[in-house]
């Protein structure tokens, strides 16, 4: 957060930037989502000011639409204010006037309960992820969400993952990859009591495989899929998604999401 004092002396496009950022926190800190330290904190206003305060800024933006301005306008003087939907459209605004676009890690869902912890949550035992060769920090906490919000107990990462602790990855991840818990080990690390399958092309289709009531699937990496290594791991088989489209291609986090979602019908039915 900024003082406005502050930004009333910037410029141009720092002064944008700025505004932009601020609006992201503001909207992550209503969602209960914030950062560690990125909390609002100025005790002497009220955080609905201090958003009005800030969009008050933006509407003297040479740059900002007529439409634009008018919606702005239109939220600035509802009672109650809705703090959230209006630093959302001030946000996407000023992304708009800057040139760029909010990326998938700067989204900001509903607020969700904050203070679960791993022992109080809902979850299919040993029913595991294992990521391997993940580089991208949007990609690892996009599977940590998913394998939260699907049930699954834990997520075992590679030693060539991307950290999960990385900043651009917890913010992903929305709080699910400290709430999921991990750990970091080889494939000759995992248990060896479950049965591991891998998800990759030329196996099972998805609709045809037996799901195991407890095991760990492996995904690989963006470009070069599970390893050979993997694969022979994997004594469990294969999963495959079948493909119409040209490209055949999915990201690993939505075809990691498609995965669980079969998962855990299957399991449900068992």
């Amino acid at each position: 957060m900024i003082d406005p004092s502050k930004l009333f002396q910037l410029k141009g496009g720092q002064k944008r930037r700025k505004l932009a950022l601020c609006f992201g926190s503001l909207e992550r800190d209503i969602a209960g989502i914030a950062e560690k330290g990125m909390e609002y904190n100025f005790k002497s206003l009220p955080r609905s000011e201090y958003i009005k305060t800030l969009v008050k800024i933006l509407l003297d933006d040479p740059k900002l639409t007529v439409a634009a301005a008018q919606e702005l306008k239109e939220l600035l003087v509802q009672e109650p204010v809705n703090e959230r939907r209006l630093c959302n459209c001030a946000r996407n605004h000023l992304l708009a006037i800057i040139g760029t676009f909010p990326a998938e890690w700067d989204l900001v869902i509903a607020p969700h309960n904050t203070e679960s912890t791993v022992q109080k949550r809902d979850f299919f035992s040993q029913v595991y992820v294992y990521a391997e060769d993940i580089r991208s920090p949007f990609n690892i906490g996009s599977i940590f969400r998913t394998a939260e919000a699907m049930g699954a107990e834990k997520v075992f990462i590679s030693p060539n993952c991307v950290d999960p602790e990385q900043p651009r990855a917890i913010r992903s991840g929305m709080g699910c990859i400290e709430t999921l818990g991990w750990e970091q080990k080889t494939l000759d690390e995992l248990p060896q009591d479950l049965p591991v399958f891998v998800l990759e092309t030329g196996g099972t289709p998805i609709e045809e495989f037996e799901f195991p009531e407890k095991g760990i699937c492996i995904i690989g990496s963006e470009e070069l899929g599970v390893s050979p290594q993997a694969i022979k791991r994997a004594e469990y088989g294969c999963v495959s998604i079948p493909m119409k489209g040209l490209k055949a291609s999915l990201n690993v986090g939505v075809a990691f999401g498609i995965l669980m979602q079969k998962w855990v019908e299957s399991l449900e039915k068992k």
